[in-house]
């Protein structure tokens, strides 16, 4: 997946995505109602995908199928335990991935949802989540660390 943005001194760049390289992690906005929550959301992209849809709820136009396009992503979450990151602290956001077992670990999203890709870096002093074998082959996880730098 390619995303096109404009960089700080508009000039027109572009961000290729790939689950099956390092190049797989996105930043989209957050839908928050106030300034204090973080204003960005991260993930991994695990697959990027189409479907043809054919919608039959009401009120039904035609039944020609449309190209739907969605990425599937594990999401990344803000490591409570880490200080707050920022500007104000001098610090860089810590993520971490939450328990797979979790209802938000995983999800879908509109590829024009994103806003560009996001380097994240782990943090290497906290070592690696697990041992040997992670637990799923689909969200790769068998190499996840215990927390991640969000890079600037």
């Amino acid at each position: 997946m390619r995303i096109n943005y404009t960089t700080y001194d508009v000039r027109r760049k572009q961000d290729t995505i790939n689950p099956a390289t390092p190049h797989r992690d996105v930043i989209v906005m957050a839908e928050n109602d106030d300034d204090s929550e973080h204003p960005f959301l991260y993930a991994r992209v695990i697959g990027i995908f189409h479907a043809n849809i054919i919608y039959t709820g009401s009120p039904a136009v035609d039944y020609r199928p449309r190209r739907l396009e969605f990425l599937w992503v594990r999401w990344y979450e803000l490591d409570p335990k880490a200080p707050a990151g920022g500007w104000a602290n001098l610090t860089l956001d810590r993520l971490r991935f939450p328990p797979m077992a979790t209802e938000n670990a995983f999800g879908f999203i509109d590829p024009a949802d994103v806003v560009r890709s996001s380097h994240i870096v782990p943090q290497f002093a906290a070592g690696k989540r697990y041992v040997s074998e992670g637990l799923s082959r689909c969200a790769r996880d068998s190499g996840d660390w215990k927390s991640y730098y969000v890079n600037w």
